[in-house]
């Protein structure tokens, strides 16, 4: 390495050390002013002042992070960062349900800090074991990946959890429109008797529309673009024809519940037979050589060795 790289490590080390000093200054002025409130709420000097949860409290390190250094980098985002790319993340925000009602500015914002911070890791490691000065991009580049990759796991479990909630809701809705419920009132007795998740929510905006006047096939439409997920889509698309061709909304209910269940049944039959297969690579790779060690390691050890049992 040439003679100014480490100049430019001891500058690094610098900035990283001063921005961990600075989040964790930031994590307790806010931990304290939280904790400060709760007791003014509690000792009655301010009633309009609510009591924060532990989860609040114990998100005010990433609060307080968003409101100094994200919220300049976010700004400085919104100038520079491609409109198709912003909407591609806003869109992702979408499927995820807005976790933490970030914004694309910001997800790009965590991007940088994230690659920053891996690169000092990265510097810090290259020196320890002696790595190449490209290997530096290498955990830079993982750092700038890892918020797409936190969303990607968010937009996924949101997904899981709409498509394990909805043959139970559907029911729910099924059995309301046949028991005499028009459609809005049988969302509404979906969200006050469902079971709470991302369906639920969704459900809640969806009858939040109604009230306010929207079409049931507007409604409807925006609910399969917040969620963007093939087998909810489906369903509301069988809603959607069987509104404009006049079929009896309780008899569509009632065989998509069917054909939900039944794809359920096939989804899960199918895991099963695929666990197997997701097996012989632990079975090979990790529980076989354990085995082969110690059944053969000491007559390999004798043999070569001259060892006794």
């Amino acid at each position: 390495m040439s003679a100014g790289v480490p100049d430019i490590l001891m500058i690094l080390a610098a900035l990283a050390s001063a921005a961990a000093v600075a989040t964790l200054v930031l994590g307790l002025y806010e931990l304290y002013r939280a904790l400060y409130q709760r007791y003014l709420a509690q000792i009655g000097h301010d009633e309009a002042m609510l009591l924060q949860s532990p989860a609040d409290i114990g998100s005010s390190s990433l609060q307080a992070l968003r409101r100094t250094a994200i919220a300049v980098l976010a700004s400085l985002n919104e100038r520079w960062v491609p409109a198709r790319y912003s909407d591609r993340i806003t869109a992702a925000l979408r499927r995820a349900g807005r976790p933490a009602d970030l914004t694309a500015a910001e997800i790009v914002g965590f991007m940088e800090l994230t690659a920053f911070t891996f690169l000092c890791i990265g510097v810090a490691i290259s020196i320890w074991l002696d790595l190449p000065f490209w290997s530096w991009f290498i955990f830079a580049a993982f750092g700038a990946a890892y918020p797409l990759i936190w969303l990607h796991d968010k937009v996924r479990a949101r997904h899981h959890a709409i498509t394990r909630a909805l043959p139970y809701n559907l029911d729910l809705l099924t059995l309301s429109v046949e028991a005499g419920l028009d459609f809005a009132a049988a969302i509404g007795k979906v969200v006050e008797k469902g079971r709470k998740g991302p369906l639920r929510d969704e459900l809640a905006i969806t009858l939040k529309e109604l009230k306010l006047g929207k079409t049931r096939e507007e409604a409807l439409r925006n609910l399969g673009a917040r969620c963007e997920l093939v087998t909810l889509s489906s369903f509301v698309h069988a809603l959607i024809q069987a509104d404009k061709m006049g079929t009896s909304l309780g008899k569509i209910l009632r065989i998509l519940s069917t054909q939900m269940r039944i794809e359920r049944t096939q989804r899960a039959e199918k895991l099963a037979n695929e666990a197997p297969v997701k097996l012989l690579l632990p079975l090979i790779g990790f529980i076989f050589p354990t085995i082969f060690i110690m059944l053969f390691g000491p007559i390999a050890y004798a043999v070569f060795f001259g060892g006794n049992f």
